[in-house]
């Protein structure tokens, strides 16, 4: 409550500040203690240096650092343009740090600048001078909820410290002015009272004046108004300041206001001192709207839901084709959606208007704020068509958030185009639970498997490049091209010098080195039939997998076999996914091993000298995109590894953000590629260990059509109509395939957290059956099973889904891993067959026992495993269904990808690149032409 306070001298009305900024001390002190580092910033723009500006400046700045505003005075030189302030305007806005900003005026350029353009170019969300033109706008509409123009509100924060009532008295307000005459004409009527405002042209003004309760005076001309205009017991309000010659001081000159002062003070009850009346009560209400303005991001930050617009749904039955569905909802602008989720517009770059990359400066501002639950989504052994894993991960967050009000992110894999134009189709989800535009997602999106293709190549370019040269030049000359003088001036470069270092070459001076160091330092040596950096294309083309390279006879008839892999099993792919950070991302590109020289030794991307360029082409592809669901919730879509041939995750750095968005009592989805056996033990093995994270609860996806194929069930084929059997009821069918089911619950329970069972429900699935999973689940050591019908409702569907999840994540649960890294390699394999697969023998060539030994001479033993074998049974055999036990797995081969950092036993004959077949989807999918929209798309 403001203290009411009899003044007229400077010296009173230093108590009514007094008692202002304790109260703002206060709230700055609670704001610091609900967010630790957390300070109100105001930035003070000046265009120039003129004394009155550096005055008024250096008042607000001691009034900040008295409050505990962190006051920034940026100085802009005089020759600055229009174009150039506005664009440090935009930067200030944009930026999460700055709460306030004011433009001090009057501008002192040289240029010409509109001052009008330069106020309304200040956001309103952090307009703390309140010249906005929307601000303006607000309180001439008696919306107060923006920031009110300092001088006014100081003026209104007078009146009422006196202890008069506003209401019902009569106000005139001397001048018109856009700073303070109109707008505390306003403000009073407002406040209820009856307002007059006069200006320069008012006739029989001392008249008009000497009727007013309140007296607020801003008309610019010294002294204009005697006591004898003033009613006796008046509160008089003085806003001017003139300076006027005065011989007795020694500039000359005296500041006197709008009002005799001597003169009011014998009239009125109250009259404001010039100076030191409005204008330090001015500073005040600036420094009241910078913590007002903190203080709404505050508010935003702790809140612990999200001012989310749900997108609601016009569902149709039966529901129509994916595209279809997609295209018949409107998303909202992406730009939007940031916004609700508490992004700032710095830290967001949008491609278009419906998805945007997300800084990773969003780690570093909300690096105090504790993540929220953290949930894996597999599946079981799947059929070819898949069980609907995408699907669910979708219907879930849009239960949690549309309908159960719950923060909630679903974090997804980039969806490689090779099944896109393939037989699989795209990964989007399905029906009512999908990402939107799903053309987008499925096609390009923001560039990042491009990137990896770029890098990935450009490596195998530097690689084949380096070992020509080496081939065709001597020592000498190799060298000297190596590290070349430039203008005449020879050094190495950095990354360099790591090569000396490694090679334990102690010395910067390229002259220094002996010619036995020089040959070390150029000579590679890479044995041309131990190289594993294979080219890569993000599509599927059988015809790839084995080429011969440098037949032209330009390469001198040095030419080699190899092979393209498709671009997501690029270990690019999987380092991309696996970083912790930029720098960690950078470390394990630095160590990824391309082939071994002929000593035996590993060859690095470091030694092609390519890290850094690798990097260069990464950049933008270490932001996960911001995308969103059909019901407007967010999706955020980064890395694309596949789950048999690497650890089948989206990144690490896309589920940390969306940890930090969520806050504390918020929920993170995230995918994991295939079944248990595959993804969710990779995803715990690999992803949960890299980060430092632990899920506290596992969805495990399964299909009444899938369980009768693990059953006996006739083969389940793409393209081809299913069997009688898999449309219409057949519970001994299905009875014989629920073992399937339970070892994929099983294996979650292994690593000590609830087990969710999601059964997605299709159209010919009875109730007889879609029980008999259920019951079977929840007897099989499932935390919860629910039949959910997303598909074909959206969050609606996964309501019960929703339930069972929060109530998992709320359960006792107690991570761990499945195996210490500790372990050798074999075992670790062994630990992986037995427990995940239900093997009971491992089989190793000879060629894979000689390779694990020589893996664990580097150190490579310490590294989890990554086991790459087929999707399509829990054994290397992928005609074999059901649950079997006991049975050999056999190891063919191994290979290790250290930047990555994990070992690779292979299973069987996994393909690196797949192949299209008899009739793709290529031959549905085409451009409309008159429309732009694609066709045959899902």
């Amino acid at each position: 409550m403001p203290s009411y306070t009899m003044w007229k001298t400077t010296e009173d009305l230093e108590l009514v500040l007094s008692s202002i900024q304790d109260d703002l001390r206060k709230q700055v002190s609670e704001m610091r203690s609900k967010v630790a580092n957390f300070r109100p910033r105001l930035a003070i723009v000046q265009v120039g240096g003129r004394e009155d500006s550096n005055v008024y400046i250096r008042m607000k700045l001691k009034a900040a650092e008295n409050i505990g505003i962190y006051a920034e005075h940026i100085k802009l030189s005089r020759d600055i343009t229009e174009a150039e302030l506005l664009a440090k305007l935009n930067e200030l806005n944009e930026s999460p740090e700055v709460h306030g900003i004011i433009v001090q005026m009057p501008l002192d350029s040289i240029h010409p600048i509109d001052s009008h353009l330069v106020t309304d170019a200040v956001s309103p969300h952090k307009d703390v001078d309140g010249l906005n033109t929307q601000n303006e706008g607000r309180v001439a509409l008696g919306d107060l909820s923006g920031f009110v123009p300092c001088t006014p509100a100081g003026c209104i924060e007078l009146i009422k410290r006196t202890g008069v009532s506003i209401a019902g008295k009569r106000a005139v307000v001397l001048g018109r002015s856009r700073i303070v005459g109109t707008p505390v004409a306003e403000l009073l009527k407002w406040e209820n009272a009856t307002v007059t405002v006069c200006h320069s042209k008012t006739a029989n003004l001392s008249e008009i004046t000497k009727t007013a309760d309140i007296l607020v005076v801003g008309i610019g001309k010294a002294e204009l108004v005697r006591g004898s205009w003033i009613k006796p017991g008046a509160v008089v309000i003085d806003c001017g300041i003139n300076p006027i010659p005065d011989s007795t001081k020694s500039s000359g000159q005296r500041l006197v206001g709008d009002v005799s002062h001597s003169e009011a003070a014998q009239v009125a009850s109250h009259v404001t001192p010039v100076p030191g009346g409005v204008g330090p009560m001015t500073v005040a209400m600036l420094m009241r709207n910078t913590v007002v303005a903190a203080q709404r991001q505050l508010d935003r930050l702790v809140a612990p839901t999200w001012p989310l617009k749900v997108l609601r749904l016009n569902r149709v039955s039966p529901p129509p084709s994916d595209i279809v569905i997609a295209r018949s909802q409107k998303p909202k602008d992406i730009s939007k959606l940031a916004e609700e989720l508490g992004l700032f517009p710095s830290e967001i770059s949008q491609y278009g208007h419906t998805k945007a990359k997300i800084s990773l400066s969003v780690l570093d501002r909300l690096k105090d704020q504790r993540g929220g639950k953290y949930i894996v989504v597999a599946g079981i052994t799947p059929t070819p068509l898949g069980e609907g894993k995408s699907t669910t991960l979708l219907g879930l967050v849009q239960a949690l958030t549309a309908h159960r009000g719950r923060n909630s992110f679903a974090c997804m894999r980039q969806p490689s185009q090779g099944p896109t134009f393939g037989v699989k189709g795209g990964a989007a989800g399905g029906g009512y639970s999908q990402v939107i535009p799903m053309e987008d997602f499925n096609l390009h999106l923001t560039g990042d498997i491009h990137a990896v293709t770029a890098a990935n190549n450009l490596l195998a370019a530097q690689m084949d490049a380096r070992i020509f040269h080496e081939l065709t030049q001597k020592d000498g000359p190799l060298y000297d091209r190596l590290v070349p003088k430039i203008k005449g001036v020879r050094k190495f470069s950095p990354i360099q010098l790591r090569r000396l270092k490694k090679l334990g070459i102690d010395k910067t001076d390229p002259d220094a080195l002996t010619p036995e160091e020089r040959t070390k330092f150029a000579r590679l040596d890479i044995d041309t039939s131990k190289i594993m950096w294979n080219r890569v294309v993000d599509l599927n083309d059988r015809y790839l997998r084995k080429v011969t390279i440098g037949q032209s006879p330009t390469e001198k008839g040095f030419t080699r076999e190899t092979s393209f892999d498709i671009s997501v099993a690029s270990e690019i792919m999987a380092v991309l996914a696996i970083g912790k950070d930029v720098e960690d991302i950078k470390e394990r590109l630095s160590n990824m091993v391309v082939a071994l020289d002929k000593r035996g030794n590993p060859v690095t991307a470091d030694d092609l000298g390519v890290t850094g360029a690798l990097m260069v082409l990464l950049k933008d592809a270490f932001e996960p995109t911001l995308m969103q669901s059909l019901e407007g919730t967010p999706v955020l879509v980064h890395a694309g590894p596949f789950a048999n041939i690497a650890h089948g995750c989206s990144s690490i750095l896309a589920d940390k953000i969306a940890m930090k968005l969520v806050k504390e009592n918020g929920y993170v989805a995230t995918e994991a590629g295939f079944g248990s056996d595959i993804g969710m033990e990779k995803f715990f093995d690999i992803k949960c260990r890299a980060w430092g994270a632990a899920a506290q609860c596992a969805v495990l996806v399964c299909t009444v059509r899938a369980l009768k194929m693990h059953g006996g069930g006739p083969t389940v084929s793409p393209g081809l109509p299913l069997h009688a059997v898999y449309v219409e009821e057949n519970l001994d069918l299905l009875s014989k395939g629920l073992c399937n089911l339970g070892k994929h619950i099983s294996n979650g329970n292994k690593f000590g957290v609830p087990v969710v069972v999601a059964i997605n429900k299709h159209g010919n699935d009875t109730a007889a059956e879609l029980n008999m999973v259920k019951e079977f689940a929840v007897q099989n050591g499932a935390f919860r099973a629910v039949i959910c019908d997303h598909w074909a409702q959206g969050g609606a569907g996964a309501i019960d889904l929703a339930d069972a999840v929060i109530a998992a994540c709320d359960a006792p649960s107690s991570f761990n891993y499945l195996y210490p890294l500790s372990m050798s390699i074999q075992d670790k394999i062994q630990k992986i067959a037995f427990e995940m697969y239900g093997a009971g023998k491992i089989e190793y060539t000879d060629d894979v026992l000689e390779k694990i030994k020589r893996f664990a001479d580097k150190g490579y033993d310490k590294f989890p495993i990554c086991m790459c074998k087929t999707s399509n049974s829990l054994t290397g055999d992928p005609s074999v269904k059901g649950a079997p036990s006991g049975f050999a797995l056999r190891v063919s081969d191994v290979f290790v990808s250290v930047g990555a950092g994990f070992v690779v036993p292979m299973v069987g004959e996994i393909s690196k690149m797949p192949g299209l077949p008899t009739r793709p989807s290529i031959y549905d999918i085409d451009l409309n032409t008159a429309t732009g929209e694609i066709e045959g798309l899902f």
